[in-house]
């Protein structure tokens, strides 16, 4: 989901212990039989020899290992990519059932941090029982990279003007306007071989040689956010080939892609990230507003009444924090005060951590008096911090490729506006529609215009996506998600045949990890193909201004690993699992 671009830095607590709806265990669901992979997939990826690993010690207990697979599928003799690999071997070989194949998100996201995590964030009965594989999508990570710039310095000139959560006015808006375009027109000239290579459907088709490569006849897949995307591709192009997929964070693929009665619609007006923000944030705030001033700091008066109130006086003018060391004002503005909102609300901590933010902002905005001197500096302070990890400074080197890789992806699978000076427009009806975060989430994708960007991948997949598969699919929603809509997850799992649905009502983005009940639940369909209950809702104990820190109720899977799953300013799903420390530039 088109996602604002600073989502970095969300260090966000995992594993929270949650309540639990029956999900009974037992047999595996059995479905009717499934389709077929297609002729044409078929010999794509069976024609191309199975690679052989060699694998070597890295990354602690790890194993790594690279692979060259075709660029094009249609010249499997022609031009070659390199993709990494990374596995954390089961813990009882002897009961191994397979691999299991992980993704975080982003598109950006890199499967081997992932994957090198995996004794933070799986449970012991999976790790047991799994090899745990993650590989960096073509473009991506340790695989080889995308890069659209000759060198540093001129990528460094032509995204000087992204170092914001989005832009906000018409010379924010002018600027990252032509920043977009220089980069859309790098990626469809210099970068373009491999740009034009970097669509889901390659990714998906890598997946099933390095699924043949381990040795697993069908695969097993846990992914997250704009991962789930990478799932629904795999069933859709290799139904009969999959043994389980769990997709938690969902991103419908149909949404994800278009279909022509919405072509030239912004992305998110299709997946509705902005929409999910703000519905979170509102329930949020009425919560705040019922739990009083003892609970939430931020509930005298009306609690929405005060953050619009906080939102329109940054619109107007940001506000000093102070001044760096060589005497340059710290400004807070209207975009940073919401990208700060927006990454509280990918935790399960979401309701500290937003009305914490806004009571701070409130107390500098309010008039200083002596005995408020001491608030006001932790305030200060607070948001400072807070601006660390949305901003980045200025930098030379290495080259970081993270907005060519989250758009190499996202640009090459979906359709998007045609051209660039669209976007203001269209980011202001998706703020009227979804306040604060309609903007945020629209320019995430602005680098797509189809008027810069015009490399194309010929082999891109738009669907469909309703096949049925060997094995039944498993989505988990979560109620109140910021990135991936709720909607969007009951609305794939109504469009793959002999799919279930999870829900939860936890906070944050994902639920894996951060929900008991959700994590059981998938933890028995990853190791015996046991589905929950139709009709599971999974019921988290850590509800906001409850009394109930995430920190007393972790489970051992905090894992913060540096996901780059969006580009360094506006970028679809950003964030994958919050079991992930999201990085940006």
């Amino acid at each position: 989901m088109s996602f604002p671009a600073r989502l970095l830095s969300l260090g966000l607590a995992g594993s929270l212990l949650a309540s639990t709806v029956v999900a009974p265990a037992g047999a595996a669901v059995a479905i009717a039989a499934g389709d077929v992979t297609s002729q044409q997939e078929a010999e794509r990826v069976d024609r191309v020899p199975t690679p052989e690993l060699k694998w070597y010690a890295c990354s602690g207990l790890a194993q790594c290992a690279t692979v060259r697979l075709p660029l094009d599928y249609d010249e499997p003799d022609g031009a070659s990519v390199e993709i990494a690999l990374l596995r954390v071997k089961a813990r009882k070989q002897a009961s191994r059932i397979g691999s299991l194949f992980v993704n975080p998100g982003g598109p950006g996201g890199s499967g081997t941090d992932m994957a090198a995590m995996a004794p933070a964030f799986l449970s012991d009965s999976v790790l047991d029982r799994f090899d745990v594989v993650g590989f960096d999508p073509r473009g991506i990570g340790a695989s080889d990279n995308l890069k659209c710039f000759s060198s540093t310095r001129e990528q460094v000139a032509a995204q000087k003007q992204l170092n914001k959560f989005f832009p906000y006015g018409a010379a924010e808006e002018a600027a990252y306007t032509k920043a977009a375009r220089a980069i859309g027109r790098a990626c469809s000239t210099t970068g373009a071989t491999l740009a034009g290579a970097m669509s889901t459907a390659e990714a998906a088709r890598d997946l099933d040689v390095l699924r043949r490569a381990v040795g697993d006849p069908k695969l097993t897949y846990l992914g997250f956010s704009y991962g789930t995307a990478l799932g629904q591709y795999y069933a859709g192009m290799f139904p009969d080939r999959v043994r389980a997929l769990a997709l938690d964070g969902v991103v419908n693929a149909r949404s994800w892609t278009g279909v022509p009665a919405n072509q030239g619609s912004l992305q998110d007006d299709r997946l509705r990230s902005a929409d999910a923000a703000y519905r979170a944030l509102r329930e949020l705030l009425i919560r705040c507003d019922r739990a009083g001033a003892k609970r939430c700091g931020f509930a005298a008066g009306d609690p929405q009444r005060h953050f619009a109130a906080i939102a329109r006086v940054l619109r107007a003018n940001s506000l000093v924090l102070g001044r760096t060391e060589d005497g340059q004002p710290v400004r807070l503005t209207y975009a940073d005060f919401i990208g700060i909102t927006l990454m509280g609300l990918y935790s399960p901590e979401a309701g500290d951590l937003v009305t914490s933010v806004a009571a701070a902002v409130e107390t500098l905005l309010a008039a200083p008096t002596g005995k408020t001197a001491k608030k006001r500096a932790v305030a200060r302070a607070k948001l400072r911090a807070h601006l660390s990890r949305v901003r980045t400074p200025a930098r030379d080197f290495p080259y970081d490729n993270s907005v060519e890789a989250f758009s190499g992806v996202m640009c090459t699978d979906a359709d998007h506006p045609r051209d660039t000076a669209l976007w203001p427009a269209l980011t202001a009806a998706e703020d009227a529609r979804a306040p604060y975060f309609g903007r945020a989430w629209g320019w995430g994708t602005v680098f797509c215009a189809g008027d810069t960007w015009t490399v194309r991948d010929e082999d891109a997949y738009r669907g469909p996506f309703n096949r049925r598969t060997g094995a039944p699919v498993l989505f988990v929603g979560n109620h109140w998600d910021p990135a991936t809509s709720y909607r969007q997850a009951t609305s794939a799992a109504k469009l793959l045949p002999g799919s279930r649905l999870l829900s939860s009502d936890n906070w944050g983005h994902t639920a894996y990890g951060t929900s008991t009940c959700v994590t059981t639940a998938v933890d028995r369909y990853l190791l015996r193909g046991t589905l929950p209950a139709a009709g599971t809702v999974c019921h988290s104990s850590m509800q906001p201004f409850t009394g109930r820190s995430a920190a007393l109720h972790l489970a051992g899977a905090a894992a913060q690993v540096d996901a780059k799953q969006l580009p360094p300013v506006a970028g679809p799903f950003a964030g994958s699992s919050p079991l992930l420390l999201e990085r940006r530039p």
